[in-house]
């Protein structure tokens, strides 16, 4: 494979993307600082096939991206290959509201070849190729520059090693019969849903034992607030006030706003200054919150009675005999939403009684909850039986 190191001129850019662009697939990595910054700051973007590998700069003034980006996202012929990338596809959603399209994850892909749930990217790599990821550079400033010649070598890396993998899992995948169990995982990853910070749903994040419909009403508002005022100033939305502050607010609203400058959590100038006013605004903004917005219950048994909830128990001692017997990560065969809902009486819309999932798990778990499988215990492992056999 030829290395082509760090790239900052445009032509070069152009030139990479329009080879790459012939490919079945490319491998993506980044580099990115969000420790001080609601956005993350795109430091590096790392990119390979199986031919070359480069690392772009696109902290270098007067770089045109857009080559690079529209092989990511406009590109349908091409395969975009990530391991955990989450967040290297949130960093390419807000450079252009779209997301690389079409995607796969080796970290996802792992799930279904029996490799743990997260599997970390130097496992992998150590997995397949069996070498040790130097993690020298791990904690490098990606945003300062220059960058020696050590951290450009081990931020491409990333992408060289994946890029050998990928065909490796790939040929797995085919061997097991695997790979369409995929598609509906990788589709949900690409979906541009995923990565939108609306702020009318942030509150969601904030934890907070009350289920008043007026205090998650202010809890919503001020929710809002911050996250407005966080992308505004280009701040973590905790800079501009912590979860802690924030439900403590919802829950005890101050009458005036010099009374936020006894508040915990607050600077005493914010009892008189805009920001403080500002708060201020949104808590007498606010209205309980409607019936159908309300959050369930953090503990979805407890709407399923004591039977109920003890057959959602028994269904995930299946799924954890089922993962164990076909080696698959349990967190791809079912959730446990999903779970709950089965033994809640639910029987629509379960991705546990459609496709793939239905024949390797849930004609099992419908079964189970309604009479006809029952646990028991052959040769010291437990397994499942006909229930009339048990009898």
């Amino acid at each position: 494979m030829h290395i082509h190191g760090l790239i900052d001129d445009n032509a070069a850019i152009a030139n990479l993307c329009h080879r790459l662009a012939q490919s079945p697939y490319v491998v993506v990595d980044t580099e990115f600082m969000r420790e001080n910054s609601y956005w993350p700051e795109l430091c590096l973007i790392q990119i390979a096939d199986a031919n070359e590998a480069a690392a772009i700069d696109p902290m270098q003034p007067g770089i045109d991206m857009k080559p690079l980006l529209d092989l990511l996202t406009e590109n349908q012929d091409v395969l975009k290959v990530f391991h955990a990338g989450g967040q290297d596809i949130e960093i390419v959603y807000n450079l252009t509201g779209k997301t690389p399209h079409p995607l796969f994850d080796t970290q996802v892909a792992a799930m279904a070849l029996g490799q743990g749930e997260q599997i970390g990217y130097s496992n992998l790599v150590d997995s397949y190729l069996g070498i040790t990821v130097d993690k020298g550079a791990r904690f490098t400033d990606w945003s300062r520059r220059p960058l020696d010649a050590r951290q450009i070598d081990y931020a491409i890396a990333d992408v060289t090693h994946l890029a050998e993998i990928f065909p490796k899992m790939l040929e797995k995948l085919r061997k097991t019969g695997r790979g369409l169990w995929l598609d509906e995982e990788m589709e949900r990853l690409a979906d541009p849903s995923n990565y939108f910070n609306d702020p009318e749903d942030v509150w969601r994040r904030v934890r907070i034992a009350s289920r008043k419909p007026e205090v998650l009403g202010r809890l919503k508002a001020l929710a809002k607030w911050r996250e407005i005022e966080a992308q505004a100033k280009d701040l973590p939305r905790g800079r501009i006030v912590k979860d802690e502050t924030i439900a403590d607010l919802a829950g005890n609203p101050p009458r005036k706003q010099s009374d936020l400058s006894r508040v915990r959590g607050l600077s005493t100038t914010w009892g008189g200054n805009d920001i403080g006013a500002r708060l201020m605004a949104a808590i007498e903004s606010a209205v309980p919150m409607p019936a159908d917005e309300m959050p369930g219950r953090d503990d979805r048994k407890n709407g399923m009675g004591k039977d109920g909830a003890l057959v959602a128990d028994l269904l995930k001692l299946l799924l954890k005999i089922r993962s164990r017997d076909i080696n698959v990560a349990s967190k791809l065969l079912a959730r446990s939403d999903d779970l709950e809902a089965l033994a809640g009486g639910q029987r629509e819309g379960l991705s546990i009684l459609e496709g793939w999932r239905f024949e390797q798990f849930g004609r099992d778990a419908l079964a189970l909850v309604e009479g006809h499988l029952a646990f028991a215990v052959k040769g010291g492992k437990l397994k499942m039986t006909r229930a009339e056999d048990a009898e």
